[in-house]
């Protein structure tokens, strides 16, 4: 499979082959469903709480006696029915991950980068660089190119004027190839990989 090279200018800079079983199978929403849930499981900071009865600051006092009175049996003005006391199967804190394999992992990943392929959603781009941390400069060239919504991933190491000038451009996101992963993918309308990022990426999947 063959994807094409432009520069940032929009300039023609050639054509690269990359392996089918990373950018050409066929996208399976079932494995991408299973990929993006764990993700947002595991990033769920899981930190609801409600105090149970054992918790609440109460009289731990009869509420009236036994027996008498015409009314029902209780003990504790901390039980659930009653206003101000603890409730009852109430949210603990605690860790929303679960497991899922390696394998389904990395499958992951090839199949949202075949979707985006598949979807002519992908862009390559020979590198990621900027003479100056000037913002204006990379929003001309986006826009001759066509982004508004994308995800950049370049190499192991990002240049810093290109990451400053797109620091605060909205919709769009640049992570070194390291970072890569199936939501931001998904999350995004298209797809921009250097040069570095995709050998980086072959070489990851070998």
């Amino acid at each position: 499979m063959d994807l094409k090279i432009t520069t940032l200018a929009g300039k023609d800079a050639g054509k690269l082959q990359v392996s089918d079983e990373i950018f050409g199978l066929e996208p399976r929403e079932d494995i991408l469903q299973r990929v993006v849930r764990w993700q947002l499981a595991k990033k769920q900071q899981g930190t609801h709480k409600a105090k149970g009865r054992a918790e609440i600051a109460r009289t731990g006092a009869k509420m009236y006696k036994q027996k008498g009175t015409g009314r029902a049996r209780h003990s504790s003005a901390r039980a659930p029915q009653f206003r101000g006391g603890g409730k009852a199967h109430g949210p603990v804190v605690r860790s929303h991950a679960h497991d899922l394999p390696k394998k389904v992992r990395a499958l992951g990943l090839k199949h949202a980068l075949s979707a985006k392929a598949k979807a002519s959603n992908i862009i390559v781009i020979d590198e990621f660089s900027a003479k100056d941390a000037k913002t204006k400069a990379l929003v001309e060239a986006f826009a001759k190119l066509g982004l508004n919504n994308a995800l950049m991933i370049d190499g192991a190491e990002i240049d810093q004027n290109f990451r400053r000038a797109t620091s605060n451009i909205p919709n769009i996101d640049v992570l070194p190839v390291q970072g890569i992963n199936v939501y931001d993918i998904l999350r995004r309308g298209t797809l921009v990989l250097s040069k570095a990022a995709v050998e980086a990426l072959e070489e990851r999947f070998k």
